[in-house]
């Protein structure tokens, strides 16, 4: 006697048809060109920051406006991390990425017009959106066609390519602005605007968004799709699928919505994930949006010693994120989380203690204070979207991103306030510190391991 192809039976059938699927060209082809997209996401994020110096000069910035400068990207990114969760979660992974995409290239193409700041803080408040709601819809797109098995280094391995964006920023910053200027650096990033073009021909719908939706034809289809592509890659049939994970247990058909984010088991994951987001990323912009303006201002560099001492934080900040990607599968995701924001947190009491008397030390212990929490915040972005269900995985990894911008938002506010305020640069970074320490402890105590486990077994 057969079993109908119930919504629940098509969930456990999707997933385990994904969790016999071998690693081949077609996962690391999705992967490289989501990368893509994502690293230029990354390349526009940080450009500000390193042509914030010039600009500021430019068009005679004030403290206030270069902090708002700096911030009205994060608002729009706050902003657009919200939205992009509920569309996702709606209309699909692939198309809000492509939206994203797309956005983010025409705003950085408009501001290389800009002779004023009023358009081009629009403009960034605008690409923010994009950039907000880009990110977070692709880490819950990559973690779906992951397997359980090794899922930690595939997922980081992707999501590497933001700071990889973040430390490629810097270093093109560094040469181009000495040399022509901030504006070709804005043109370069409307790069990804070609990307759109290859998700829509190359990147399919996730089948597991797809089949907790109701749409079971649509997610056969798109998993024989996919089947087919990785037997080509690897030339030989694929083996059976295991025996199906369990169902979940809620109606397949039911739309997202915040409450399911504090139901049950979920409430305790998501008051914990947030924690870690807004700490991480507090720490992270709080210090890296400031860095060549410290560089400049505190120490008397030309702008191309500024630029160039900066990208070797965010380089350290990459080599974290390749430890991170490499050990997490081993070590677990609660290890890397919080041994890294206690690394963190002890990097920058050094620097605090030490007072950053000079632009070596500055140098030496926030490179190493990245590298630790470069390795947290990419964490992130594997970790969350295992915590929540498939109906409503954008949507958490979404809000988890709105406290990220909370996090970017208020870090360079607070150490702005601080510079500005006379407390010195040893009280910044011990506060900075401080604040990390509380994020270890949560991390240590509260977060839940989850390697190993399929999406389905972890959150049902």
């Amino acid at each position: 006697m057969s079993i109908a192809a119930t919504p629940e039976v098509t969930q456990r059938d999707i997933a385990a048809r994904l969790e016999r699927l071998p690693m081949s060209r077609w996962q690391v082809s999705i992967r490289l060109i989501i990368g893509i997209v994502t690293f230029f996401e990354a390349f526009d994020q940080l450009l500000i920051a390193y042509t914030l110096p010039v600009i500021g000069r430019e068009w005679h910035m004030t403290t206030a406006s270069s902090t708002a400068t700096l911030t009205i990207g994060s608002i729009g990114m706050l902003l657009g991390a919200l939205a992009s969760g509920w569309a996702a979660d709606r209309i699909g992974r692939v198309k809000v990425i492509t939206l994203c995409v797309a956005v983010t290239a025409l705003c950085s193409l408009a501001m290389t017009l800009c002779t004023a700041l009023l358009p081009f803080l629009i403009l960034r408040f605008v690409q923010g959106l994009a950039i907000g709601g880009e990110v977070p819809t692709a880490a819950a797109y990559i973690a779906e066609i992951s397997r359980a098995r090794r899922r930690g280094r595939f997922v980081l391995m992707y999501e590497i390519v933001f700071p990889a964006g973040l430390a490629v920023g810097a270093l093109v910053a560094a040469w181009v602005i000495p040399h022509w200027g901030w504006r070709p650096l804005f043109a370069l990033a409307a790069v990804p605007g070609l990307a759109a073009v290859l998700l829509q021909l190359r990147i399919p719908e996730s089948p597991r968004w797809l089949a907790s939706h109701g749409h079971i034809e649509k997610a056969e289809a798109t998993m024989a799709l996919i089947e087919r592509r990785v037997e080509e890659s690897l030339g030989r049939p694929l083996p059976p699928p295991a025996e199906a994970v369990a169902a979940p247990a809620a109606v397949p058909s039911k739309r997202s919505s915040f409450r399911d984010l504090f139901a049950g088991r979920y409430r305790r994951r998501t008051l914990m994930v947030w924690t870690i987001w807004f700490v991480g990323y507090l720490a992270n912009y709080g210090i890296t949006s400031w860095l060549p303006t410290l560089y400049k201002g505190s120490f008397h560099l030309s702008i191309g010693q500024a630029l160039w001492y900066s990208t070797a934080t965010s380089v350290a900040g990459l080599v974290g994120c390749l430890i991170a990607a490499l050990v997490v599968d081993k070590l677990g995701r609660r290890v890397v989380l919080a041994a890294g924001l206690g690394g963190t947190t002890a990097m920058l009491v050094v620097l605090g203690a030490l007072g950053a008397g000079t632009p070596l030390q500055l140098l030496v212990w926030s490179s190493l204070a990245a590298m630790f929490n470069f390795a947290v915040n990419v964490c992130l972005y594997l970790y969350t979207p295992e915590l929540y269900p498939t109906r409503s995985r954008a949507l958490g990894v979404s809000l988890g991103g709105v406290l990220n911008r909370f996090g970017l938002i208020l870090g360079p506010i607070l150490v702005g306030a601080l510079y500005a305020g006379g407390s010195g640069l040893a009280s910044v970074f011990l506060v900075l510190g401080g604040i990390c320490f509380v994020g270890a402890l949560v991390a240590g105590f509260f977060a839940e391991e989850t390697k190993g486990r399929t999406l389905e077994e972890v959150s049902p």
